[in-house]
């Protein structure tokens, strides 16, 4: 095989299915030639063509490979600790290749301790020149989800220790909730019926403007919790910075209400 690396590192706009992959220590672009096979890992060239992880044990010589058949890539696990991909898809040694959607597509080693060793991947597609610089561009703001001012205080005092950015946070329960609304707004008549109300009518609302999270029950896969239907949702609405830490402040009771 003739080495992706020697291929790769042309100035000449990329074609259709041309794979742009990037560690740590370097990268590479690939074109679309059918049983082109790139390969990364601990190793060396010519047994690895995209090094990560050089100095983890943990991570194989060759780790993984990218076999371009049938007019995609494929992705294929060859080592011996998980691959993770988004959506929290896991890849083993004996999973079926994975294969590559257009654009960008992060994946992660898994290495010693706590290390993750990351390397992005990414499909020049049918409509695009390909990995285009854009330095100078005005940044793109985050998508922010609206809620009126009550729902905002609520899913405040409920999300808590989400926007403390604490390890493995979890809602506040709507009876904790319900105590710690009737201080700050004790005219308001917060109830856990009036709560348990409220979030849902959020959950509805947003998953109708496309959450990155389920919020509601999908009958056919069989029903979560609502906790981690709630999680779910106070999990995106600080992702996404609809929710932000200066939002605490209105658990001030020092703070006139809103």
């Amino acid at each position: 095989m003739t080495g992706p690396a020697s291929l790769a590192r042309g100035v000449a706009p990329a074609r259709p299915g041309t794979l742009h992959a990037r560690s740590v220590t370097g990268g590479i672009r690939v074109p679309p030639r059918p049983g082109l096979t790139v390969r990364f890992g601990r190793g060396e060239e010519p047994d690895v063509d995209l090094a990560v992880g050089e100095d983890d044990l943990r991570v194989s010589r060759r780790h993984g490979e990218l076999t371009y058949q049938g007019q995609r890539w494929w992705l294929r696990n060859t080592g011996q600790q998980l691959v993770r991909l988004p959506n929290g898809l896991l890849m083993h040694t004996s999973s079926e290749p994975v294969p590559l959607a257009a654009g960008y597509t992060p994946l992660f080693v898994t290495g010693s301790g706590y290390r993750r060793h990351l390397v992005e991947l990414y499909v020049t597609g049918h409509d695009e020149p390909g990995l285009v610089p854009r330095r100078q561009a005005a940044t793109l703001p985050p998508k922010v989800w609206p809620l009126d001012e009550d729902e905002r205080l609520l899913l405040v005092v409920i999300g808590q220790h989400y926007l403390l950015y604490e390890e493995g946070p979890r809602p506040l329960s709507y009876r904790r909730a319900a105590a710690q609304l009737a201080y700050l707004r004790p005219d308001a008549q917060w109830s856990e019926r009036r709560i348990e109300h409220r979030i849902v009518a959020v959950r509805h609302r947003l998953k109708e403007t496309g959450f990155p999270y389920p919020l509601l029950h999908d009958k056919e896969a069989g029903a979560p919790s609502d906790n981690r239907l709630l999680h779910n949702l106070l999990r995106g609405l600080v992702e996404s910075t609809t929710l932000v830490p200066p939002d605490l402040n209105l658990l001030d009771d020092d703070e006139p209400p809103v």
